[in-house]
């Protein structure tokens, strides 16, 4: 039975012809397919991409900037497509018409959006990109791919400008960081002074405090004094006020002796008897007299002390005034360098104590005059007195003659009249000089009780200004240990500064720039490097060839009519089995010569490729005989459904989890699952342990329909045969 049924395909043109072409079946699907999606990327500079360049430019930091024209360029340069820069209305027509698949546009405001990075609400580059999907969606799916490419060429280019902008600035900002440390280093010799300047003034507010301690207690002591001053002035001025009284009094009595004087001369006769009284009473006045008088002479000589004291008084009420007035014109740039509520407490504290001196000096000069006014005054008293001591001697010697010689007294009663007349003159001077006097106790008394007002105001204000300088010290030391401090922070800050100005001091090229604006490059290391869509392709269109190659032998071949009379199922089944073993070898083998020899399809090892084909080849026709043989034509209409379910549920395009998981589900059930990943092991990844787990599937998807197939031959024959061959 083989060599009948090879007789009839040889002997038979209708069959030989269709077997011979039914073998390069197989080929004309891997093949043919293969070949054209080879590396359909390779062929991209072929398709036509209309490019619609609008832009207008913009200036970004003083330099023109035109991000489309050189995108436009970059693009035409790139040849990644078959660009071609045209008018807008000539692209959206050709577009429509199927001349061009893609229009890239770039609007007229595309460099502007670049120049808007640093703004607050920046502007993104926006690029149209426009696919005449129902023209071709897989060629627009390749533009989608290259437009990225593009937008990563525009953020690399637009990046690149900044970074150049960015790395300027960075060198301008490290010329400054040096500026900046010669800056410090001159704050920082400032500090040096200023901690120095600190210091002393530390010493000098120190030694102020101390003043200002003694200053105080001086002005309390003088309050005290000027307090007592100002009571004895007041008695003084009573006591004046009680001489003039008296004056007054002994002017008139003077006036009435001068009258009376007169009387005398005329009854002296008639006083003979009372000469003798009148001599004691005389000689009594006169000793009244001498006793006034050296009292006016002790209230002359007290009040030249008291002129004279309060002359030097006077004086240092002017000397303090100067001093304060020096003091607060010192203490003025001392105040521009203290904290400003210290120094407005010490201002206010220094014009209170120089408005007291005022004061002070003003009263001590009343003072003064007011005293000269009382010596003067005390001075013509006590001259008054003198004479009328003389006087009244001389009218004691005129009573002593007068008792001597009557004539002697009448003349002495003239001469006493004439006393008397000098005395009342004299007494009215007195009155006149006590009065001036009183005048000048008043006011003495008047200027002492302002200098006590004066005073008062100046304790308040020297006790003031003591604690405001304490503090003023104590401030003055924080001051010096803050300088102390300035002059660490300034050091540290004039060397952190000039190492801020080294590592800015960045001296950036192109190299630089292309860095900042794409620092990161992908680097793609395969595993298991497939080279291009042919070979990613290959296990699947040459399962597919193949299992069309087997379906097509059932065409021109028959599975199941022997070509003579059968003796036995297994001759029969074997004869065809034969056949097709042969055809499916040599399909294999035609498929491998094809792919691997004309195409180029680099595997890892060209034994187990062959192998892996062979095998696919005779499972796919055990399958294809299976069918044919049980159903005849349903058969083989069964056959294309189980290859449109392997070709949708294979992997061999698409990873299985991106494909609906109902078919997902016939995935491990139907054959070219395994002759998918067997060729994949063969071309590929050389995993041969997984490519014998494959073999072994194929192998028992095989097996199984050859016994089945097996079955119904044994059943056939019997059904056909068996009677005869016991004839």
């Amino acid at each position: 039975m083989f060599k009948s049924e090879w007789l009839k395909i040889f002997k038979t043109k209708k069959m030989l012809i269709p077997i011979i072409a039914v073998l390069f079946i197989p080929v004309m699907y891997s093949g043919m397919f293969l070949w054209a999606f080879w590396d359909p990327y390779s062929h991209l500079d072929n398709l036509p991409v209309a490019i619609v360049n609008e832009d207008k430019g913009a200036t970004f930091e003083g330099e023109t900037l035109t991000v489309g024209d050189d995108l436009t360029k970059n693009l035409i340069d790139s040849e990644q497509f078959h660009f071609e820069e045209v008018a807008s209305d000539l692209a959206e027509e050709k577009l429509k018409d199927g001349d061009y698949y893609i229009v890239i546009r770039i609007p007229e405001n595309f460099s502007q959006h670049a120049t808007t990075l640093l703004d607050e609400n920046p502007s993104k580059l926006v690029i149209d990109y426009i696919p005449n999907e129902g023209s071709n969606f897989l060629g627009s799916q390749i533009g989608s791919t290259a437009i990225e490419k593009i937008k990563a060429e525009v953020n690399k280019q637009v990046s690149k400008t900044y970074a150049e902008s960015l790395f300027s600035s960075i060198t301008k900002l490290g010329d400054g960081f040096a500026e900046a440390a010669d800056g410090a280093g001159k704050l920082d010799a400032g500090a040096q002074k200023l901690a120095n300047g600190a210091t002393d003034l530390q010493s000098y507010l120190e030694q102020l405090a101390a003043s200002t301690i003694e200053l105080s207690d001086g002005s309390n002591e003088l309050t005290t004094g000027a307090e007592k001053a100002a009571t004895g002035a007041t008695t003084l001025a009573q006591g004046i006020t009680a001489i003039e009284d008296g004056s007054k009094q002994l002017a008139a009595g003077a006036n009435d002796a001068a009258a009376g004087a007169d009387s005398l001369v005329n009854g002296i006769k008639n006083y003979t008897n009372g000469v003798a009284q009148i001599a004691a009473g005389q000689a009594t006045l006169v000793e009244k007299q001498q006793n006034f008088a050296s009292g006016m002479q002790s209230l002359l000589n007290n009040s030249s002390n008291l002129h004279a004291g309060a002359q030097q008084l006077n004086d240092n009420a002017a000397n303090l005034h100067d001093g304060i007035n020096a003091l607060s014109k010192q203490m003025q740039e001392i105040l521009t360098s203290l904290p400003k509520e210290q120094a407005q407490a010490l201002q206010a504290t220094l014009t209170q104590l120089n408005e007291g001196s005022a004061q002070l000096a003003g009263g001590l000069s009343q003072f003064t005059s007011s005293t000269g006014e009382l010596q003067q005054g005390v001075s013509q008293l006590n001259d008054g007195s003198t004479q009328l001591v003389a006087g009244q001697q001389q009218i004691a010697k005129g009573i002593n003659e007068v008792a001597a010689n009557t004539d002697a007294l009448v003349n002495g009663a003239n001469s006493l009249a004439e006393g008397n007349t000098t005395i009342a003159n004299k007494l009215t001077e007195l009155a006149s000089g006590a009065s001036a006097a009183k005048d000048g106790a008043n006011q003495l008394a008047t200027g002492l009780n302002d200098l006590v007002s004066g005073n008062e105001k100046l304790a308040e204000g020297t006790t003031l200004l003591a604690e405001k300088s304490g503090e003023l010290a104590e401030g003055s030391s924080s001051l010096a240990d803050g300088t102390k401090e300035l002059v660490d922070g300034t050091a540290n800050l004039s060397s952190n500064l000039l190492e801020a100005s080294e590592q800015a001091n960045v001296k950036a090229n192109d190299e630089n720039y292309d860095m900042a604006a794409q620092p990161v490059d992908v680097e793609k290391k395969s595993v298991n490097h497939v080279p291009n869509y042919g070979t990613g392709f290959a296990p699947y269109f040459i399962s597919l060839g193949l299992f069309v190659g087997a379906l097509m032998i059932s065409i021109v071949f028959p599975f199941v009519e022997p070509a003579i009379r059968p003796t036995n199922p297994a001759a029969w089944f074997m004869s065809k089995i034969s056949v097709l073993a042969v055809v499916g070898i040599i399909q294999a083998l035609i498929s491998v010569v094809v792919v691997v020899g004309i195409l180029g399809l680099e595997v890892e090892s060209i034994a187990w490729f062959t192998l892996t084909a062979i095998f696919a080849s005779f499972t796919f026709l055990a399958i294809v005989q299976m069918l044919v043989s049980l159903f005849g034509d349903p058969g083989r209409f069964i056959a294309i459904i189980v290859l449109i379910i392997q070709l949708t549920s294979s992997a061999g395009t698409f990873p299985l989890e991106l494909i609906p998981s109902q078919l997902q589900v016939f995935n491990p059930f139907f054959p070219m699952t395994y002759t998918v990943q067997a060729f994949k092991v063969a071309i590929s990844t050389g995993d041969f342990s997984f490519l014998g787990f494959n073999y072994a599937v194929l192998a028992g998807f095989a097996v199984v329909c050859l016994a089945i197939t097996f079955g119904y031959f044994t059943l056939l024959f019997k059904k056909r045969y068996s009677k005869q061959a016991e004839a």
